[in-house]
């Protein structure tokens, strides 16, 4: 039985190496010109490395650089805010260093205050990068030692306040300070970054106290309550108690200004009659007798009959004197 060949009869090929070497050249070519061109987005620059160490900063754009790993190009965001979230996390972000993992969120925020209680302290970080040479040389993974140092120093501040504080009128402040001591860390290691700002988030006791939390906050709330509507009463009352004060005073003292005016003006008018009267007694008595009669009698209604010698006077109350039937004797 003879042996069957497969392809026995198939021609043999033979492949010239000067046409498999231009092969190899030209596909050697077309894969360094492909890694040569590069694009950097418009929110972005690229920091440009020759041979690992540093060679230039490129705008955004398209540009060329040398293939096969001589150059290296390390995209940096520099025009979009970015920020690092602490003990939560927002689902769809593209920063991977935004949170951390979900398990780990529980103990990011758990802190311990500056009279030994606890508290759940969540908190937003939000920075730009100001310098991308050393943002990208500088340290080797600059967000994750970002987050590292803003846990350090919210720790911190959180550290010296007591728990009241933390979790109430503290917030401003906190957010001030932790912002500012960040600042200054990122600038002292120049790390290439500037922080924004610092927002507190949710800040809640431990689910252990909560409620017993809740309760005594409540009771802040009504003594506040109470103290607020007592000043209330005390800014209506008083104000308008010292107003009839002053006006009770003010009266007084009108009062006793008359009555002293008065006191004055008639011992003046003593003494100008009593100068009067020691000047002509007879005369000044008289006027003095005219004037007080004229007072005296213009009160009195009717007719008077004043008969100087008798020192009397005689009121006829307007009654109509009857015609006489004989001569009546004449009077005085």
């Amino acid at each position: 039985m003879s042996e069957i060949r497969p392809f026995a009869n198939a021609p043999e090929i033979h492949l010239n190496p000067k046409f498999a070497l231009i092969g190899v050249g030209v596909l050697f070519l077309l894969v360094g010109v492909y890694s040569g061109i590069y694009q950097v987005p418009a929110e972005s620059v690229a920091v440009v490395q020759r041979f690992g160490g540093y060679l230039k900063t490129e705008t955004p754009g398209l540009h060329i650089k040398l293939p096969w790993g001589i150059d290296q190009v390390t995209e940096v965001e520099i025009l979009r805010q970015q920020k690092l979230e602490f003990g939560f996390g927002t689902r769809g972000a593209t920063n991977p260093y935004q949170f951390v993992d979900p398990r780990e969120q529980e103990g990011e925020k758990t802190m311990v205050t500056g009279d030994l209680n606890t508290a759940m302290v969540e908190w937003v970080v939000q920075y730009h990068i100001s310098d991308p040479v050393a943002y990208v040389f500088n340290f080797r993974e600059p967000v994750p030692t970002l987050r590292d140092l803003s846990q350090a120093v919210m720790r911190e501040v959180v550290g010296d306040r007591t728990v009241d504080e933390v979790l109430t009128i503290g917030r401003q402040e906190m957010e001030t300070k932790c912002a500012e001591r960040l600042r200054e860390l990122v600038a002292a290691l120049n790390m290439g970054v500037r922080i924004d700002q610092i927002q507190l988030g949710n800040i809640n006791p431990p689910d252990d106290v909560k409620a017993s939390f809740s309760d005594v906050n409540r009771a802040k709330q009504e003594k506040e309550s109470s103290i607020n509507a007592a000043s209330g009463n005390y800014n209506e009352i008083i104000p308008k108690a010292r107003g009839e004060a002053e006006q009770k005073l003010k009266g007084a003292e009108g009062y006793a200004a008359k009555r002293i005016n008065e006191a004055e003006g008639d011992a003046a008018r003593f003494k100008s009659v009593l100068a009067e009267y020691l000047k002509a007694p007879e005369v000044t008595k008289k006027r003095l007798y005219l004037e007080t009669m004229s007072e005296v009698l213009s009160q009195v209604p009717g007719k008077i009959i004043l008969d100087d010698k008798a020192s009397s006077f005689l009121p006829l109350m307007n009654i109509r004197q009857a015609t006489p039937t004989t001569p009546a004797p004449a009077t005085r």
